[in-house]
């Protein structure tokens, strides 16, 4: 009998590049180190209301129990056993792979980012979309298990799946929330910047001066040369008269 093939290709592909270049989990910050007693993120620079920051912290916990929950049961797993072929138990174990790595590498380190920042809403769809992807792979090592594993195998990792689709689901109303908050900011910013903007008094319209009283310019006169008097001729000399010879 061969394992059913239920995962998502692109599940699959998000759960491996998340797990790409993780040498190990993440330390995960205490929330006590993070938050003020007003519930303000270290180095944030906005508040943060205290039931925000105590959804965020129950839902971590509770994901993170179920993080390490999922992968002693992993551990448990005697997929080699399994009454399938070959090919089905290395796509299985491949899947399981996957699934540690990601728990113990990507995870830790998302969850960290969205401790230090609460209500970041690309945090928080970015550990979404990274939950969307463990249950998808997560669901088709459970199947297996039941089609080809125990009976104590399958119930523990179907608690461990239940798991991880409740803290999914708590996230996509979260994110839901916080959209429409961010939404509403930003409209009311946006309305304020036109109280604004209408308060401060027009600017009188720039007025351009001419100046016409510098007197035009006097046009070049050419000088015109010297009219010569009425009635004078200028005198032709006579022609030289030559003396008559003597006779002889």
């Amino acid at each position: 009998m061969r394992l059913p093939s239920i995962v998502n290709p692109v599940a699959t592909f998000l759960l491996c590049a998340a797990c790409a270049g993780q040498a190990g989990p993440a330390p995960a910050a205490s929330p006590s180190a993070r938050y003020s007693t007003v519930g303000t993120p270290a180095g944030q620079g906005g508040p943060v209301s205290y039931a925000s920051v105590t959804q965020l912290n129950g839902l971590l916990a509770q994901l993170e129990a179920s993080s390490k929950d999922t992968q002693a049961e992993l551990v448990k797993l005697r997929i080699e056993h399994w009454k399938t072929d070959g090919a089905s138990k290395k796509q299985a174990l491949a899947n399981v792979d996957s699934i540690q790595r990601n728990l113990q590498g990507a995870l830790p380190e998302i969850i960290s980012q969205l401790r230090a920042n609460p209500e970041d809403v690309p945090s928080t769809f970015k550990l979404y979309r990274n939950l969307d992807a463990l249950y998808d792979v997560l669901g088709s090592v459970v199947e297996g298990a039941g089609a080809f594993g125990t009976k104590d195998d399958l119930q523990a990792l179907s608690n461990d799946l239940s798991g991880f689709e409740g803290t999914r689901k708590q996230l996509a109303e979260r994110i839901e929330t916080l959209s429409s908050a961010k939404e509403a900011e930003i409209a009311r910013l946006r309305t304020d910047l036109k109280t604004a903007q209408a308060a401060i008094p027009a600017a009188p319209p720039k007025k351009i001066v001419v100046d016409d009283t510098e007197p035009p310019k006097k046009p070049v006169v050419k000088k015109k040369p010297a009219a010569k008097p009425a009635g004078t001729t200028t005198a032709t000399p006579a022609p030289a008269q030559t003396a008559p010879a003597k006779p002889q």
